[in-house]
């Protein structure tokens, strides 16, 4: 091609305007994929979190022969104990013992206080429930053995 005297070669507005539809229809269709992958990411987290503070909670009561009710909204006494290696955001511990020394029993409900779905948290973790506060959350027992 003949270069015009005067004319320097480069980008019409045209070219530019379609390549920045084709940019703009690219980003539409990638932001939802990575929205989605990112609440999946944090509902693995979160049932991961609880699944650890559960078997945490079983070592503490079972190791140490200790009454549950000892960590009732006290996780921290699960990090300084060396069961947990850190404290978790977000989660609340609650027991409920009605007569750990006669039944031998205690629920622990482990609770979420973030913003997730439990439809999103029971993919990776079926047995979570809902808590008071619409929140999901993970409710087993704990038994005395001994």
């Amino acid at each position: 091609m003949k270069k015009l005297r005067g004319m320097s070669r480069g980008f019409t507005l045209i070219e530019l305007l379609i390549v920045l539809a084709v940019i703009a229809a690219l980003l539409s269709i990638v932001t939802p994929t990575a929205w989605n992958a990112v609440r999946r990411a944090n509902a693995a987290r979160v049932a991961a979190t609880m699944r650890n503070i559960k078997t945490a909670v079983e070592s503490y009561v079972y190791v140490e022969r200790k009454d549950p009710t000892e960590l009732n909204n006290n996780i921290q006494k699960l990090v300084d104990t060396g069961y947990l290696s850190s404290s978790p955001t977000d989660f609340n511990l609650t027991v409920v013992s009605q007569s750990w020394d006669q039944t031998g029993t205690a629920t622990v409900t482990i609770s979420y206080t973030g913003s997730l779905d439990l439809d999103d948290v029971q993919k990776f973790l079926p047995e979570a429930t809902k808590s008071s506060d619409n929140k999901p959350a993970l409710v087993f027992k704990v038994f005395k053995y001994w």
